[in-house]
């Protein structure tokens, strides 16, 4: 077992894959969460564990914990999760080191982070809005391509196009704020034009229904009862229409995860040289 613990910050499908990589690889580590999570693609998101308890990834599993039961989980083989948007871990000095924590921030909010209220040695952000050498020490390139995956020492990734990858047609955004009510599962296979959930406002009788675009599989839906609001991310199709896709990690969760083991392992073997 590494000496070194990884907080990730962010528990989605990307930051999923991060974990999987780097809990393999044999790093302990813990993500944080909002308290309402916001992950579409939910069956291979470990912010689920938030809701539900307990979140398995292909033989991995997370645990929602508070502070004091970190250790036990860990002692556990398991992955906690804990609500913390502020990352006030950081500050714990019983559970995080100065010295040996290392953060990856795969929250992929695509616009440049607070900073942290901590000096810890190495600090890694998934994509755009981070910059290394200035707000981060590595970032890794979330865009798909040959430079997917990729880490960076110095300068940015991709800027943010603004658009989905692939058929634009596939991100389902809310048409309107108000509560999610799903009315598929994830896995479901789904037609075109087949409603697959509401959103009832707070104040206005009628809701909005979102629609399949085309027939396929539903990958992602938020967690249902979550507040959303206009133009949100809430849902997600594949007209691969194969359910066994939805409880796998993606190829691009995988290759983002390669690029955060490869920056933390470069970055240990330059400390021990």
């Amino acid at each position: 077992m590494q000496n070194n613990l990884i907080v990730i910050r962010g528990g989605g499908d990307l930051a999923s894959g991060v974990a999987l990589r780097l809990h393999r690889a044999g790093f302990q580590v813990i993500i944080i969460e909002l308290a309402k999570p916001l992950a579409v693609r939910r069956t291979v998101s470990f912010a689920e564990a938030i809701y539900e308890g307990t979140q398995t990834i292909e033989g991995v599993t997370a645990r929602r914990v508070s502070a004091d039961q970190i250790v036990v989980a860990l002692e556990l083989g398991e992955i906690p999760v804990l609500i913390d948007p502020n990352a006030n871990i950081l500050r714990n000095e019983f559970v995080t080191s100065p010295q040996s924590t290392i953060v990856v921030d795969a929250r992929v909010l695509k616009t440049p982070p607070e900073p942290l209220d901590a000096k810890i040695p190495l600090h890694i952000g998934l994509g755009p809005g981070f910059s290394a050498g200035d707000n981060c020490h590595a970032v890794i390139e979330t865009h798909r391509g040959h430079t997917l995956g990729r880490v960076y020492w110095s300068g940015l990734a991709q800027p943010d196009s603004g658009e989905p990858e692939g058929d634009r047609r596939r991100v389902l955004r809310a048409p309107g704020d108000g509560t999610l009510t799903a009315l598929a599962n994830i896995g479901d296979h789904v037609e075109e034009g087949q409603p697959v959930a509401v959103i009832q406002p707070e104040i206005k009788v009628d809701k909005y229904t979102i629609v399949s675009p085309f027939k396929g599989v539903l990958r992602g839906i938020i967690h249902p009862g979550i507040e959303v609001t206009k133009d949100m991310k809430i849902g997600d199709v594949d007209r691969r229409n194969d359910p066994t896709l939805c409880t796998l990690v993606s190829d691009k969760a995988l290759a983002v995860g390669g690029g955060a083991l490869e920056a933390v392992m470069m970055f240990l073997k330059t400390s021990e040289s």
